[in-house]
């Protein structure tokens, strides 16, 4: 279809739709052929789910416990869509597929008001292909809806400081990074840009000039905690209404104990300094940390002309870096908010970069040794070592090895038919392909082992009947499948060392008929005397068993009163 076989439609316009079409495609596949997959897929999407069943929207709730890791806009959202569709399946995947394509969209719009339409629809486009933003999108992990807000705040502060004075804009940039704060703490990050911004101001840099500052600087801070409060407010009136303590706990711990200190004393996903710059960007920012070799010297060239355009983007994205850097906890998805700023500044190079002989060999070469890593990985796991294979199938499902045949085919075609001489596009239909196997074979293959389904269908069709029943040291994605009562002892009580097990023995001495599931390490810790058992399977490699009394008295001595009653909504 050509742009005047469609009256009225704008180049820009159409821009959108190829790009936009195009990520729909690659992100959406396999859209409701799989539940959730740990590890935060079942406990978000059970948040969600049981909001709408329950009513209770103000506070999220796991398992009949507070959760205070997270704000609740995230739920709030998948919550909203599943109301809206009314599956689970379809519903959990919606906010990070919505968000990756309002990313999209931001950049593009962004890039043309600040370089071009031809930068702008080469910067969309990378940004689609980039691995790690692709994984976020066809992930419900919070992380995507999140980098959507700090997208929306930057783009909202770099149209006001490098395009034209728009108060408007940086009211919205500050509402924005409110949103963001209350979907995930970081969400404040994109006011960070006001610290480069400042400094390039100082040093002479060339700036449009910001028209009638003075006090309207204090307006962006003032809109993000105005957005903050929509939830903060409602919450503290609510728990000092309430008196419950465990509300007073859940207040303390998500304001405090979950921003502070999970940053500067993380007790978990603990790395080295350098694991973003050498582990995490090298790969999983393909393609776009293939192009950083190139666009290394170009940069260099606008730093020495003060080009703000660029480097206020690209300062804002090491910031990023650097910030979570420092936290002793990292996590690869911490710094996906900082590849749009980066597409950004990469895109008005693009264009020379695409004619780099040098970098579509880069690609190109790439592009082979997908194809080749893929048939080795095949070639191991049915002939060489097909011991391997049976052990990973245990853990993660039955896993169709020839997706891997197939990706090697796709690659050495893509390969041959590009030629070096186009070899990022060669990738480009390698990395695509993947994204279009996962969704429409692996993930399918896999959904009963890895969703935990298949498990719970088993565990429940063993377990004792006419017994009240219980389930120590629960997986989430447990519950999302319980067609009856269960009783649960809180959520992540391991911090707590043996506590749980011991709450449990105690529950299960104290009457009889009832019975309780917990796994190998909880079995040998209070349960070694149990008048039966009974295996009832494995979940991610790990055995569980049904257990009824007694536990082992010396737990159950040690117990406190912690059960909870878990009751699925029809």
């Amino acid at each position: 279809m050509t742009e005047a076989s469609v009256p009225g439609l704008k180049p820009a316009t159409r821009d959108l739709a190829i790009v936009l079409g195009l990520a729909i495609l690659l992100y959406a596949a396999g859209l409701g052929l799989r539940d959730p997959w740990p590890a935060d897929e079942p406990r978000f999407a059970l948040i969600a789910r049981d909001m709408v069943e329950s009513g209770r929207w103000l506070i999220p709730v796991v398992g009949g416990d507070y959760y205070p890791d997270k704000p609740p806009l995230y739920f709030w959202i998948m919550a909203a869509c599943y109301a809206l569709t009314g599956s689970l399946r379809v519903a959990f995947l919606l906010p990070s597929l919505c968000a990756s394509l309002a990313v999209i969209v931001l950049v593009y719009d962004l890039v043309r008001r600040l370089w071009d339409r031809e930068a702008a629809f080469a910067a969309a486009l990378l940004l689609t292909f980039t691995v790690a933003f692709a994984w976020q999108a066809r992930a419900a992990q919070i992380d995507m809806t999140v980098t959507a807000f700090i997208a929306l705040s930057l783009y909202g502060l770099l149209r006001h400081l490098l395009v034209k004075t728009s108060w408007s804009w940086y009211a919205i940039a500050g509402f924005a990074a409110g949103l963001g704060v209350i979907t995930k703490g970081v969400g404040f990050l994109a006011l960070l840009a006001l610290l480069p911004y400042a400094l390039m101001r100082w040093r002479g840099w060339s700036l449009p000039a910001v028209e009638r500052g003075g006090w309207r600087w204090a307006i962006a801070p003032l809109t993000m905690f105005a957005a903050i409060a929509l939830w903060l407010v409602p919450m503290l009136l609510a728990v000092d209404a309430s008196g419950d303590p465990a509300l007073v706990a859940y207040r303390n711990e998500i304001l405090f104990q979950q921003t502070v200190t999970r940053y500067a004393e993380s007790w978990h996903h603990v790395q080295p300094f350098y694991f973003y710059v050498l582990e995490v960007i090298p790969v999983l920012w393909l393609p776009v940390s293939l192009f950083l070799i190139w666009l290394v010297p170009h940069w260099r060239t606008a730093s020495t002309s003060r080009e703000s355009r660029v480097w206020l983007p690209l300062s804002w994205a090491i910031l990023v870096v650097v910030f979570f850097s420092l936290s002793p906890g990292k996590r690869g998805v911490y710094i996906v908010p900082a590849i749009p700023a980066l597409v950004i500044a990469s895109a008005p190079y693009l264009r020379d970069l695409w004619s780099r002989r040098t970098l579509q060999w880069a690609g190109w070469i790439l592009s082979v040794l997908i194809g080749v890593a893929a048939a080795a990985a095949y070639l191991y796991v049915t002939r060489w070592a097909p011991d391997k294979a049976a052990g990973i199938a245990d853990d993660a499902g039955p896993i169709p090895w020839s997706v891997m045949l197939s990706l090697a085919v796709v690659a050495f075609i893509a390969a041959a038919a590009w030629r070096p001489r186009a070899g990022l596009v060669a990738l480009a239909f390698c990395l695509g392909s993947l994204w279009l196997f996962m969704g429409w074979v692996v993930a399918p293959a896999l959904n009963g082992v890895r969703s935990g389904g298949d498990f719970v269908a088993a565990a429940l069709a063993k377990a004792p009947p006419d017994h009240e029943l219980g389930m120590v040291a629960y997986k989430e994605q447990f519950l999302l499948y319980l067609d009856r009562p269960m009783v649960n002892f809180g959520h992540r009580r391991w911090r707590e060392g043996p506590q749980e097990s011991y709450d449990a023995a105690r529950w299960l001495n104290d009457r009889a008929a009832r019975a309780v599931l917990v796994n190998e390490k909880q079995r040998a810790q209070c349960f070694t005397g149990a008048a039966s058992t009974v295996f009832a399977g494995f979940s991610a490699g790990v055995g569980w068993s049904w257990v009824t009394a007694p536990a082992d008295a010396h737990c159950a001595a040690l117990g406190k009163e912690s059960a909870l009653l878990y009751r699925p909504q029809p």
